[in-house]
């Protein structure tokens, strides 16, 4: 709708049109009978309970948000694996505490040059001995202590570092980068994934399929340690542990019937009101895994690589070009587009809130 208001013959053109726009092509009205066509004879919705200022409204908000100059979201910042994290930066705090103090420090300098520059030029007065008492009287620590402006800088500085304390801690609820916690079978990645390059959607079927990426069966893991028993002579070792998980005896090459699941800890964890589907990611855009989880190949015990917040997801979303080769279903989108410029993700409702929260 950018540049609408040059494009249409008037304003009262765009009450009639959006009050009732079937009435308008079925008028005859040339651009009205022009757009029907243009758009594949797409029918829009009337809203004829829309009054003119509300029309006029949305044109003004179209106008402002066109207007825009691409910039980062208010309070965005890069983290150093290139997401991004909403909110007021930790940096940010730091140096506002800082820049605080220093000003305190330097109002305490001047303060005393003041009082210094009193006690010269009253030096030069005839005082009373009383006066010259009170002027040339000492400082002690003790009155140092108990003075009004001590008691104010020590409140000042407990207040900012609490505040700052409190804001860190509100703003780290629910980031869980750098998790990595102990497995209960020590499957390195870093020897899979990275010296034996196993692709991880050969284990991790789900994320080609479905919402989630799944955790590997053992009837997966025994496709090679079937064969590949290293380690296993002792009953001991990280393989063994899959052989009692599944019931396999590797001595007989059978199977006892005697499973226990194996009890792994999950790692990536978004709430329950995000949703997220894998598949979409990595059939659809064909986003490598790396990209959300890190280096995993270089990885002997798996943690959490990325935020995983709101935040970074939208960065990502604001940053990422849409994968159109190829792909009949973007064919019509880029032609309404009609732009020299990748269309990003958030271009095609990526930004959509309804997107995730459902």
């Amino acid at each position: 709708m950018a540049g609408v208001e040059t494009r249409v013959p008037s304003i009262d053109w765009i009450y009639s049109w959006v009050r009732n726009p079937a009435k308008m092509i079925a008028s005859g009205d040339a651009y009205a009978v022009k757009i029907y066509e243009e758009y594949n004879k797409s029918q829009m919705t009337a809203f004829t309970n829309y009054t003119d200022e509300q029309i006029m409204s949305i044109l003004a908000y179209v106008k402002a948000e066109a207007e825009k100059v691409e910039a980062p979201a208010p309070g965005t910042t890069t983290t150093a694996d290139g997401g991004a994290q909403s909110g007021v930066p930790t940096g940010y705090l730091n140096a506002i505490l800082i820049g605080m103090i220093v000003i305190l420090l330097l109002l305490l300098v001047i303060l005393a040059l003041i009082i210094n520059a009193l006690k010269k030029y009253l030096d030069q007065k005839d005082l009373s001995e009383e006066d010259k008492e009170i002027v040339h009287s000492k400082y002690t620590l003790g009155s140092m202590v108990r003075s009004s402006g001590f008691i104010f800088l020590v409140i000042f500085l407990v207040a900012s570092i609490t505040f700052k304390t409190v804001i860190d801690g509100l703003y780290s609820i629910g980031i869980q980068q750098n998790y990595a916690p102990k497995q209960p079978i020590a499957f390195s990645h870093k020897i899979h994934a990275g010296q034996y390059e196993i692709d991880c959607k050969y284990c991790h079927t789900g994320a080609i399929k479905g919402k989630q990426a799944n955790i590997p069966s053992a009837n997966i893991c025994m496709n090679c340690h079937s064969q590949i028993k290293e380690g296993t002579n002792t009953g001991t070792g990280e393989i063994a542990k899959i052989y009692a998980a599944i019931g396999y005896d590797p001595v007989t090459g059978s199977y006892t019937g005697k499973q226990k699941p194996i009890e792994w800890v999950r790692i990536h964890n978004l709430p329950d009101l995000a949703y997220f589907n894998h598949s979409q990611h990595v059939n659809v855009a064909a986003v490598e895994c790396q990209t959300c989880h890190g280096p995993v190949q270089e990885m002997d015990v798996v943690k959490q690589y990325s935020l995983l917040t709101m935040g970074w997801c939208i960065d990502c979303h604001r940053k990422t070009d849409v994968n159109t080769k190829g792909n009949a279903y973007y064919d019509k989108l880029i032609e309404l587009h009609n732009s020299k410029k990748a269309m990003k993700v958030e271009d095609i409702g990526g930004l959509e809130c309804a997107k995730c929260h459902y």
